[in-house]
């Protein structure tokens, strides 16, 4: 018998892994913060929250004041007040001067405001057809005519100071003798009570009412 052979088996060749097969960079995995962290245990999302910008807060202009507005005090607009000076005598011929020019100032410009409403009337006056119409129109001269009443009392004050500034009895309170003040006069012309006086007249009608 024909000694047996024996058989050659072919291995299949084996391919070498190429430098770069072997050199395969794994890229590392990036790292969770803490914030997706805790999102990935609670099952939420991590939403970063923008950050709140304040609105800018714009100043508002300071308004500018009127010429002279600074400088008034008293009910006529225009005369500046009296400035005292150290050791002047209490109404003296420019105090008595100063608050002259305010009572005649003051008066002219009522005068004129009731003049104005006279001619305000008298031109405006109709005898409208509808009742709702007549009814209003007579309201706002109603309302004209006690402010022009007031005006006019108020007039008859103005006269009285002006009379008291000639008998030089102006700016001396009428029950007690003191001097009402320079301040006092130029808020109001036609104060004839210094300010404790005045106190204890209101309260007395207070007391009454």
């Amino acid at each position: 018998m024909a000694a047996k052979k024996k058989a050659v088996t072919a291995k299949a060749p084996v391919k070498k892994k190429t430098a770069a097969a072997k050199k395969t960079v794994k890229k590392a995995a990036p790292k969770k913060t803490t914030a997706s962290k805790k999102a990935a245990a609670t099952g939420k999302t991590a939403t970063r929250k923008a950050p709140v910008k304040k609105a800018a807060v714009k100043k508002a202009p300071a308004r500018k004041k009127a010429p002279g507005s600074s400088s008034q005090i008293g009910p006529v607009p225009g005369i500046a007040p009296y400035q005292e000076k150290k050791g002047e005598e209490y109404m003296n011929a420019k105090q008595v001067e100063h608050f002259r020019n305010i009572l005649l100032s003051w008066k002219r410009s009522l005068m004129e405001e009731v003049d104005r409403t006279v001619h305000h009337m008298q031109d405006d006056a109709a005898n409208f057809p509808d009742p709702n119409d007549r009814a209003t129109q007579e309201s706002e001269f109603s309302m004209e005519l006690r402010a022009r009443d007031r005006e006019r009392k108020l007039i008859k004050k103005i006269d009285e100071s002006m009379r008291h500034l000639d008998n030089e009895e102006f700016g001396y309170c009428e029950q007690c003798g003191v001097e009402i003040g320079v301040k006092r006069l130029e808020a109001r012309p036609t104060a004839t009570l210094c300010i404790d006086c005045k106190i204890l007249d209101e309260i007395k009608e207070r007391q009454m009412g």
